[in-house]
């Protein structure tokens, strides 16, 4: 089959991935299964190779992701129904004064949705937001929105949250890239958007939060066991990104034959550095300060259950990613978005773009990117960080205009209080200029490591 003929096959798919979530409302993991059988049969691929591929494609893809996705969120369950999170929220809040109580949302927000989901953290944060508005008698947005920009750029940016860790599983990037990558392309974004989002976007809108909303996380003073340490509590979180950076930073300077090197290879990997963070908290946020043993195990499987849906979501992108492999189609496209002469990261900015706006899903948009600028990707043959730093450009990417198809769009405008109007004027305005940002920064670090 001709090249033109494959990456009309591969933009048919993707309309029809498009199509079936946003208007027939087909769930995204049977719609990318879907879609990548469709799009294997019309590349011209046996039956029986299609099925090889969904086989190859499922597993190759959750062997890495589900152990990550589910001690990520067994850690972040762990961290919230400790107290933990709200201490370091509460702390960080206090140093960092009234003046300067937006800034210090956004930053409570990047750390706690480092292991927990964005959903969880904006129902267990959103109380301090409110009871900065109060005490200053300012909008509630002036504090929400800056606290809701620091947990969309982590939730995008920096593993172990879902999409990134995806999309560099999907990528072949080095997850230690991708979380050094994510931080310095994602702080900066946070620092300029929390400002913009305090000083400007708040004017748009008050908010008008319900009292039922911040019971949630206000009413956990029922808690029978002792509050954690804050020093605890950061020690933890910052741990398990400490040990996967520093192996690669060891490996980057000392290869990997030295001793140091083998056993960070070992402690740094993503695997066992989440499952040591994660034994920790079920002991120094758990058993250590009165936590029954039966309570810890009952916060462990309550974490897995939605990490359930995610993880079918992105094997089934795995999938669709190592059809495009097999059949020939993914080279063809990859060729195609060559000849735009644009940078590598940039087209994976757009691609993950196109997407999002037209179906909402921004894990659905960064799979589906990941999937088509994997062969790109693989062809260039470069060292690292390029594959982080297009990691974190398809992040930014799948991060732009959340509007009305996108289910967060109406989670933050029901908790915030906000019409659809007013939802459009703040989050989605907010959301752009976190995509926009993320990948300003990208090119500038891509530019300065030649990795443009």
């Amino acid at each position: 089959m001709a090249s033109w003929q494959l990456v009309a096959v591969v933009i048919t798919g993707v309309a029809a991935l498009v199509a079936a979530v946003m208007w027939l409302r087909i769930h995204p993991f049977v719609a990318l299964l879907a879609v990548a059988i469709g799009v294997g049969l019309a590349a011209g691929m046996p039956p029986q190779k299609v099925i090889d591929s969904i086989t190859a494609g499922m597993g190759n893809t959750l062997g890495f992701v589900a152990v990550v996705v589910g001690l990520g969120s067994i850690f972040g369950m762990m961290l919230e129904e400790s107290g933990g999170a709200e201490r370091l929220a509460e702390r960080l809040v206090a140093v960092c004064g009234p003046q300067r109580t937006a800034i210090a949302l956004g930053l409570v927000g990047f750390l706690v949705c480092i292991p927990v989901f964005l959903d969880v953290a904006l129902v267990m944060l959103l109380p301090l937001a409110v009871a900065a508005g109060r005490r200053t008698g300012h909008p509630v947005t002036q504090f929400a929105l800056p606290m809701l920009a620091g947990m969309a750029v982590t939730h995008a940016f920096v593993p172990p949250t879902p999409g990134p860790t995806a999309v560099a599983n999907l990528l072949g990037a080095d997850l230690g890239w991708v979380i050094a990558v994510g931080i310095m392309a994602g702080l900066p974004t946070l620092l300029i958007t929390a400002v913009v989002a305090a000083r400007v976007l708040a004017r748009r809108a008050a908010g008008d939060v319900p009292e039922a909303t911040t019971l949630p996380a206000a009413g956990r003073g029922h808690r029978s066991w002792a509050a954690p340490h804050l020093g605890v509590v950061i020690a933890l979180l910052v741990l398990p990104l400490a040990l996967i950076v520093g192996d690669t930073a060891v490996r980057a300077s000392m290869g990997n034959e030295s001793p140091v090197a083998m056993w960070l290879a070992l402690v740094g990997h993503p695997f066992t550095a989440l499952l040591i963070a994660t034994l920790g908290t079920f002991y120094f946020l758990g058993i250590r300060l009165g936590m029954p043993a039966a309570e810890v195990q009952r916060i462990a499987e309550r974490a897995l259950e939605p990490a359930g849906v995610i993880l079918l979501v992105t094997g089934a992108g795995g999938v669709f990613k190592q059809v495009l492999i097999d059949s020939g189609a993914g080279q063809a496209v990859a060729a195609s978005l060559t000849a735009a002469t644009l940078p590598t990261v940039v087209i994976a900015w757009l691609v993950a773009a196109v997407i999002r706006v037209l179906q909402g899903s921004a894990t659905v948009a960064m799979i589906t990117a990941a999937g088509l600028m994997a062969p790109l990707v693989e062809a260039a043959g470069r060292a690292e960080p390029f594959a982080a730093l297009v990691t974190i450009a398809i992040a930014a990417g799948g991060t732009v205009a959340s509007h009305v198809n996108d289910s967060g769009f109406w989670l933050v405008g029901k908790f915030l209080g906000l019409s659809v109007g007013d939802t459009l004027r703040t989050w989605t305005v907010q959301e752009t200029i976190i995509g926009v940002l993320g990948l300003v920064f990208v090119v500038i670090i891509a530019a300065t490591t030649g990795s443009l």
